[in-house]
């Protein structure tokens, strides 16, 4: 891997990680679990991004993004979520074969194939697993109001809209109950459903049309 992908690969965790909570300090041990390296390399790596001007970083706190940063990482993110999207709309690979596959393309600089890309897919909204795609300017659209499916309650009929950290053994899973975005599933159905899942679906209520449950 080269020297500007590692940089890339460290900038998008970092992002990640701090996505919830954009002003708080990452640990270089959260890094090193979610990157699944050693916390020396990524302490190391972290220096090179303060110095570019990408991250902050403070011994014994950790590291955030600086806005040019965070400008930085939603390009890789969006990069990321055309490619999975182009692979399973396009080239008809599955939702869980194509985040490792985007991995590797996200790293191809060129603004002007990013923006065909996208103007060839039709200005997505989402990728296959149900995330935002950010626009070009780093904005995302408005989102519905959607809920983790175990915090669903009483249980209603509703329509899946993603799929949160999901490997892809249980993408895969997912695929082979026939469980994929827009799936409506009914409360019966939704008692079936392993536990861990009800923590990774995320989906919105929809309209019961009198279909039996």
């Amino acid at each position: 891997m080269s020297k500007s992908s590692q940089r890339e690969d460290h900038l998008k965790a970092l992002y990640a990680l701090g996505e919830s909570q954009p002003s708080s300090w990452v640990s270089t041990t959260q890094m090193a679990s979610h990157l699944g390296v050693k916390p020396p390399s990524v302490t190391a790596m972290v220096q090179v991004l303060a110095e570019l001007g990408w991250a902050e970083h403070r011994p014994y706190h950790g590291a955030r993004l600086t806005p040019t940063g965070r400008k930085l990482a939603l390009s890789l993110v969006r990069k990321h979520r055309l490619w999975e999207t182009f692979l399973v709309a396009r080239l008809g690979f599955g939702w869980e074969e194509v985040h490792d596959i985007a991995e590797q393309l996200e790293h191809v600089d060129s603004v002007e194939l990013v923006k065909r890309l996208d103007a060839y897919l039709g200005h997505p909204q989402s990728d296959p697993h149900g995330d935002p795609i950010p626009k070009a300017d780093g904005t995302f659209h408005p989102e519905g109001e959607v809920f983790v499916l175990a915090e669903l309650n009483p249980l209603v009929r509703c329509e899946v809209k993603a799929v949160r950290e999901g490997s892809d053994a249980t993408l895969s899973a997912m695929s082979a109950k026939g469980i994929a975005l827009g799936s409506v599933l009914m409360p019966s159905q939704i008692e079936a459903l392993p536990a861990a899942w009800l923590d990774q679906l995320m989906v919105c209520k929809t309209v019961d049309d009198g279909s039996a449950d």
